[in-house]
């Protein structure tokens, strides 16, 4: 019986002839010997059994070290909450609330990310981007309402619907004058 020969071997590589294959009794290069390589399991770069990372956990070819993302639910949350901000900022609850929570999920999985903990920085970054989006419309919105309620205009709008009393005859009469004074 022969012994197994490798395919990828060199010719003459690990045999004193220079010949290829290797015969039986040629050392194995990788395994001890003098050719180069490092016994297995020492903590020397070496040639490696298939299947065995190299040492120092990289990748192979001078590639980084696979990441590990197992902690990437703070960066989905942020982005699904920024969503959801955006979307209901015309509500101010919900876009002062949701923005909030988006921009804290967001820097809190951001830094998750920095730290090497996840792989979903683009996400956490996109969820604090639409949370604060969220929170501004809102704010404006707010800014707004206010100003308009405070204005002559809105003023004499409260005025004539307090007077109405709920008659929605007069309700209606109060939307037209309001109409009126915006137009002019």
């Amino acid at each position: 019986m022969t012994a197994p020969q490798d395919p990828f071997r060199t010719p003459g590589e690990g045999s004193p002839s220079g010949g290829y294959p290797a015969q039986p009794g040629d050392p194995t290069p990788g395994y001890g010997d003098s050719s180069g390589g490092a016994p297995y399991g020492s903590a020397q770069p070496g040639p490696q059994p298939y299947g065995e990372p190299p040492p120092g956990g990289g990748g192979g070819f001078g590639a980084p070290p696979p990441r590990t993302g197992g902690r990437n639910g703070l960066g989905v949350a942020a982005l699904i909450l920024g969503l959801l901000a955006l979307l209901t900022s015309i509500t101010v609850v919900g876009g002062i609330l949701l923005g909030l929570l988006a921009i804290v999920l967001g820097i809190v999985g951001r830094g998750r990310a920095k730290r090497g903990e996840a792989n979903n920085g683009g996400m956490a970054l996109a969820g604090i981007i639409l949370g604060l989006l969220g929170l501004l419309i809102a704010g404006a919105l707010i800014a707004v309402g206010v100003s308009v309620f405070n204005s002559d205009t809105g003023k004499k709008l409260q005025d004539c619907i307090e007077s109405a009393a709920g008659n929605q005859a007069a309700i209606n009469q109060c939307r037209a004058e309001l109409e009126d004074d915006l137009t002019r």
